[in-house]
């Protein structure tokens, strides 16, 4: 039970980290692709650094048999991140965030067609429900609410972003018996590794004169945000219930949330705040199992 409250407690916490990553792009004025480069690098190292700690080598021949698929999803993670970083630029934290976790919705809908899963009753009203509190957030009804052409553009690379997150979640269901942390290794190095050519057709490949606040910025998204949190989040999830994991994960949007309000002081229209309600209450919803009727 002790262990138990502990996994969940971690999870908390690396769900508390992801909800702020928005706060510290903000501070950090560098481009998204640079950003993304140094996230890739630092959490790929470091989570290789707690495979050193605890004992464990890294296991390739695990990974050989789908290789070119874990370096595809890693290719989509490193673009799934700068689209997000950009939504940060055009939009608020909050609802940008919101528009990231549209990605439930996208995979309720595409399973049918990628994984030929049969989708409820529940699951349908649930998708319903989310698309309803995005159109609240977007601010289409109340014109200006969004920002202008700007945050539109902003909404848009959020859900661009929502749904190459959905795919990489889609086609890591075909990535099977690679262990949690080379499978993890091994994305978030190629989404490094793809920044490369892309950062050069941008012409952000060179040096940077940093500060020493900057400096501290990168390591805390390429440590904190990527490998700590993805180290505390994998440990965890092996030790609980994938419902409550699942559950538990809502945590980042509202913490995002929270602080676009609090920190940021960015703030949202009432329909905005009925979205968001929408969005997380539908999200959550659709992940709860059905009560046992035969019981």
């Amino acid at each position: 039970m002790k262990k138990n409250r502990l996994s969940v407690l971690a999870l908390v916490i690396s769900m508390v980290i992801f909800g702020t990553i928005g706060i510290f792009r903000r501070a950090i004025p560098l481009p998204s692709e640079v950003l993304a480069f140094a996230r890739g690098i630092l959490g790929s190292v470091f989570l290789l650094l707690v495979l050193r700690v605890s004992g464990r080598k890294f296991d390739l021949r695990s990974a050989s048999k789908h290789l070119w698929l874990l370096v595809l999803t890693g290719a989509m993670i490193g673009l799934n991140w700068i689209l997000l970083f950009e939504a940060y630029n055009y939009t608020s934290v909050a609802i940008a965030t919101l528009c990231y976790y549209m990605q439930p919705v996208i995979v309720i809908l595409a399973s049918p067609l990628v994984l030929k899963e049969k989708i409820t009753v529940r699951k349908c009203i649930c998708a319903a429900v989310s698309v309803l509190g995005m159109v609240f957030v977007s601010g289409i009804l109340q014109p200006g609410s969004a920002g202008g052409s700007h945050g539109y553009r902003g909404i848009l690379l959020g859900l661009g972003a929502a749904a190459l997150y959905a795919a990489v979640v889609l086609l890591n269901k075909k990535i099977c018996g690679v262990p949690v942390y080379e499978k993890t290794i091994l994305q978030l190095s190629s989404a490094a590794v793809v920044m490369i050519p892309y950062m050069f057709a941008a012409g952000t490949l060179k040096a940077y004169s940093l500060e020493t606040g900057q400096v501290l910025g990168l390591l805390t998204v390429g440590i904190l945000h990527t490998g700590i949190a993805y180290a505390l989040y994998f440990g965890a999830i092996e030790k609980i219930p994938a419902q409550t994991a699942a559950l538990l994960s809502y945590i980042d949007p509202v913490t995002a949330v929270l602080l676009s309000a609090g920190l940021l002081h960015e703030s949202m229209s009432v329909l905005s705040v009925i979205g968001a309600v929408l969005i997380i209450g539908a999200a959550m919803i659709s992940e709860l199992e059905p009560a046992d009727r035969s019981s």
